[in-house]
């Protein structure tokens, strides 16, 4: 898909929480959709703002652990009960009170290697470069700045337009996005 102009979106630059916040809801009031911010300390409010969908990873962690106690006592039943058989004082092949402590160190384990693979999956890592890397003003977004950055893909998005509309909302600069092969 070809975006419609030749850059990746406008960004614009804030100098509080509080203006970051109230132009990316005025945005969302808009009509835009694809948006993103970008600030140096979480805001309270801008993720529902932003209309940012819940995350799937209790579901990934919740299946790793599924899969992680179940392997972990599958894999005791198998070396103690059918593969190599060993009846010590008349107890049951399937001592299943034994396998409990292996089951549960399997289960956090795999359950904990699910939270991180899923988390970098799902948010689409490791993506080294983005192309608001290529403005130079951006290296503030992990110090001082607060940033919106709305894309060139939004059907809403007209680049003159939109620049007026984020410069109406109060920010300090409004910013061209270059494409991430168009360094400058």
């Amino acid at each position: 898909m070809t975006p419609p102009t030749p850059y990746y979106g406008l960004l614009a630059e804030f100098t509080t929480p509080q203006a970051v916040l109230k132009a990316t809801r005025q945005a969302r009031r808009e009509g835009y959709r694809v948006m993103d911010a970008y600030t140096p300390y979480p805001v309270r409010g801008l993720g529902a703002a932003l209309d940012v969908p819940r995350t799937q990873i209790p579901f990934v962690v919740l299946a790793g652990g599924v899969v992680g106690a179940i392997s972990g006592f599958y894999m005791q039943w198998w070396t103690m009960g059918a593969d190599y058989p060993f009846n010590v004082g008349g107890r049951p092949l399937n001592s299943w009170p034994v396998f409990v402590p292996i089951a549960f160190e399997v289960l956090i384990l795999i359950a904990s290697l699910s939270a991180v693979l899923g988390m970098l999956f799902l948010n689409g890592l490791p993506r080294p470069h983005h192309p608001v890397f290529n403005v130079p003003r951006f290296t503030e977004a992990s110090q001082t700045g607060f940033f919106l950055c709305i894309e060139a893909l939004d059907p809403r998005f007209d680049p003159e337009g939109t620049r007026q509309f984020l410069a109406a909302q109060g920010a300090k600069e409004v910013l061209e996005v270059p494409h991430e092969g168009d360094h400058k």
